[in-house]
């Protein structure tokens, strides 16, 4: 946990910084590379002191919105957050346990969507509550195929 030092001095360079020291050209292909680590673990791996989870998904979004790649974006971060809350995978009952470890994947997963993204997250949670995948299933990244089916490509 940062405290208050990730956001002093020009900290999107220093990510950036800390990107390229690692071999990648963009913080896309960083976290790309580590489909199902949480935010704070790709902010830790980058900077155990000065970065912060938020500061790495502000800058994907910013690279997704350049590359047309939100939705993309959007399903690698329900994966991460799924990983993070659901360690055995997709519960195989829906009982009050489970709906809250559901509920705490899904729910901060949709508050971290861009606001162009935010009803069709919506729409995606309710399809996997109604229409829940195999027990067990988790996502290895944003290709999965129950993911682009649920949330396809559609940016122009």
């Amino acid at each position: 946990m940062t405290d208050g030092r990730s956001w002093q001095g020009n900290w999107k360079a220093r990510l950036y910084e800390r990107v390229r020291e690692r071999g990648y050209d963009s913080l896309t292909a960083f976290a790309e590379s580590r489909p199902t680590a949480s935010l704070e673990a790709l902010a830790e791996e980058l900077g155990p002191d000065d970065v912060a989870g938020v500061q790495v998904y502000d800058g994907l979004v910013v690279e997704a919105v350049r590359s047309k790649q939100v939705t993309r974006l959007v399903r690698g971060q329900l994966v991460r957050e799924l990983w993070e809350n659901l360690p055995n995978g997709w519960p195989t009952v829906l009982d009050d346990t489970s709906r809250f470890a559901v509920a705490k994947a899904l729910g901060p997963w949709i508050a971290y969507a861009p606001d162009t993204h935010k009803g069709r997250a919506r729409e995606l949670r309710t399809s996997l509550l109604a229409n829940p995948p195999p027990a067990g299933w988790r996502p290895l990244g944003p290709d999965d195929e129950l993911l682009r089916t649920l949330l396809p490509d559609n940016e122009a």
